[in-house]
């Protein structure tokens, strides 16, 4: 919603950042894999840039991405961030060093708001993490729907999933091409996390 919002603000996208595990295999939170994240990227029209970082590199590598970002003449960052100050604050400091600036085009709007927005303007996603501290694993896997807002928002659940409740990820919608083709996995148990991994289907 953060990227959909800026286009219609006039902002022109130049690279796309995720950031990944060590080992490069997957992204981080979300553990989309390479291939994914790529193909979005495709459909996107912008060229991926990944960084690979354990949480203890993390600022380290972000930042590293900054530099060849403003090397590269691009002067601006979009953010999804909504109503977290920390969050707001590290990135803005963060972003500082590199002389980027950040831009936060869902800041202080209402989180269901946000949510309902991404349905009506045509989004796709997919709930591929489940902190099961947070909520029931029985989500995971799950096609994100109006409905499903309103059983997470009646189970006390935010159906932003702002605190780490839950990771999505977004394979359709107005910012694609086309829809990604993908298929969710069999769930698998981390720690206190449960993933239902996306796989990129074969084209025909």
């Amino acid at each position: 919603m953060a990227y959909y919002r800026a286009l219609k603000m006039g902002m022109v996208p130049k690279k796309l950042l995720t950031m990944f595990e060590e080992d490069g295999e997957v992204s981080k939170s979300h553990a989309l894999p390479l291939e994914v994240v790529k193909a979005q990227a495709e459909r996107l029209g912008v060229p991926l840039l990944i960084k690979e970082a354990s949480w203890n590199t993390y600022e380290s590598r972000f930042i590293e991405a900054m530099n060849e970002c403003r090397a590269k003449g691009i002067s601006h960052g979009v953010f999804g961030d909504i109503d977290i100050e920390d969050h707001l604050e590290w990135v803005k400091t963060t972003c500082a060093k590199s002389d980027i600036v950040s831009v936060h085009p869902l800041w202080q709007k209402p989180r269901r708001a946000i949510v309902e927005e991404l349905l009506d303007v045509g989004f796709e996603a997919w709930i591929v993490v489940v902190n099961t501290k947070m909520m029931p694993a029985k989500y995971v896997g799950a096609r994100f729907t109006r409905e499903l807002i309103e059983e997470l928002e009646a189970a006390g659940i935010d159906s932003c999933g702002e605190s780490g409740e839950f990771h999505t990820v977004v394979v359709d919608g107005p910012i694609f091409t086309e829809r990604v083709p993908v298929e969710i996995g069999n769930t698998v148990l981390r720690g206190d996390y449960i993933f239902a991994p996306v796989l990129l289907k074969e084209s025909n």
